[in-house]
């Protein structure tokens, strides 16, 4: 049985939520300060801790620095910037007084729910075949640490009506994690909605989302229902939410708050019970700190968030990858089953991939439709050899990626050909520095294939770089 503390100075307001809290089966104390909740228990033993804000003595989030249990503040000053510094300070949320039974409740079941998936200290940890089980499961593909951690975490949080913020770049599979927690969760028979924020204008946006009534507007010629609504038992995936108007995200805040939404034009609000799971590849803290999102929207999406890797920092899962799309591919084209040849492969392994697996399906698909044989060679990828990453080609994979070819001239590019060859180098000075140790001993063909490019594009970068091409010796004839 959850334990429950609850600090609040007005004898009132503690009776009646101790009682509510013990009708739904939760082991409650309770105490009239921070001092006395302090001296009187071990406030680490709780699984939730409710405290009012303004108590005698000190504040209520004096409690969160305290202890590991999370922090439920209630405050009669339900104002943004109250609310705002209590999550701030780290409290898990925030609830207005006077409090409605059925939202405390519904707050209360989340936050111990959302605490025991991420702890769960006497689940053991999947093994490598029951990862691979959720991975399969899901459509999903990769086995590297990061992606290993993110089946766990989708594991653990599933099961719960937890909001989830998932956070990666454009491309690596945002809507596919968020299918796989709904397809894993106890909605997993009710719809799920997906929303695309920035493909909505922002003048629908709202209309798209709540409905409207019919004569609400000009055009409104019957009632409409929303996404929210239709997703009503499910689960509502807004990807890109930072995209999302300012006037569209109090709308959306106060559908988290209350569980119900109103159609443009009534004045009838409706009851939804909808999960919500948000995406975006953006900086939302950021933007909350420089006012294009709302602070208390943020604190309320980002209860639980999950990190989607690059697929540049996936290692051997990336050739995984292509080999699966290819694969699928071939079969939908009706082609005969294709591979990669090994200039394909050291393209596919050492390109950086800024589109992320998106990138690498369509460079593979468009390569299966160009392709009259068994064997796709790296020129058909198409690949933008200007972002090959030069760790991988000298036999190592740095932890960061390397960065595209600044617009710094030549000869401020240029490093001592005796420097360390360990050093971190750019891919231009890598170039540079091969191109002058090798044009003596190789003709064009062979520094082409040691730097994986063409000829073509080896005749471009010396243009560019200022590295004329020393006149063929008399050996070949000239």
């Amino acid at each position: 049985m959850p334990k429950i503390l609850i600090v609040e100075d007005e004898d009132v307001i503690r009776l009646a939520l101790r009682r509510l809290l013990e009708r739904h089966n939760y082991q409650v104390d309770e105490a009239d300060s921070v001092q006395k909740a302090l001296s009187s228990y071990n406030i680490n033993d709780y699984s939730l801790i409710i405290s009012d804000l303004r108590l005698p003595g000190a504040a209520g989030t004096d409690l969160i620095s305290k202890t590991d249990a999370p922090v439920l503040i209630m405050t009669s000053y339900a104002s943004l910037k109250s609310a705002v510094d209590s999550m701030k300070k780290g409290a898990i949320d925030y609830i207005a007084k006077p409090f409605d039974h059925d939202e405390m409740i519904e707050t209360v079941e989340r936050i111990i729910s959302a605490a025991r998936a991420e702890r769960q200290p006497n689940t053991p940890e999947p093994n490598s075949n029951q990862r691979k089980q959720i991975a399969d499961f899901n459509g999903m593909i990769g086995s590297c640490k990061a992606m290993q951690q993110l089946y766990d975490h989708i594991r653990r949080a599933a099961p719960t009506d937890a909001t989830i913020l998932i956070h990666g770049e454009t491309g690596t599979g945002k809507e596919l994690v968020a299918r796989a927690i709904h397809n894993q969760s106890t909605r997993s028979s009710k719809p799920v909605i997906c929303v695309n924020c920035a493909a909505i204008p922002e003048t629908l946006i709202e209309s798209e989302l709540f409905g409207y009534e019919k004569g609400a507007f000009t055009g409104a010629n019957a009632n409409r229902t929303g996404l929210i609504e239709a997703a009503d038992g499910g689960t509502l995936f807004l990807d890109e939410i930072g995209e999302l108007p300012l006037e569209a995200q109090a709308r959306l805040l106060r559908f988290i708050q209350e569980k119900e939404i109103r159609r443009i034009g009534s004045v009838e609000s409706i009851k939804v019970n909808v999960r919500l799971i948000c995406a975006t590849h953006r900086d939302l803290k950021d933007m909350a700190h420089s006012g294009r999102f709302r602070e208390d929207l943020y604190y309320r999406i980002n209860v639980m968030k999950l990190e989607l890797p690059p697929l540049r920092e996936r290692g051997k899962d990336i050739l995984e990858l292509a080999e699966a799309l290819l694969k699928n591919r071939c079969e939908k084209m009706k082609k005969p089953l294709m591979h990669f040849s090994p200039k394909a492969i050291q393209a596919i392994t050492t390109y950086i991939w800024p589109g992320n697996i998106r990138e690498l399906e369509n460079a593979i698909e468009r390569a299966v439709i160009l392709c009259d044989r068994k064997e796709i060679d790296n020129e058909l990828l198409d690949i933008d050899l200007e972002l090959v990453d030069i760790s991988q080609i000298r036999g190592r994979r740095n932890e960061q990626p390397a960065r595209p070819a600044s617009n710094t001239t030549a000869p401020e590019r240029r490093k001592p050909l005796h420097a360390d060859p360990s050093e971190d180098l750019s891919l231009e000075d890598y170039f540079q520095r091969f191109v002058l140790e090798h044009q003596d001993s190789m003709s064009e063909t062979e520094l082409a294939q040691k730097l994986g490019v063409s000829r073509k594009c080896l005749w471009e970068r010396r243009q560019r770089l200022g590295i004329p091409r020393k006149k063929v010796s008399s050996r070949s004839g000239t």
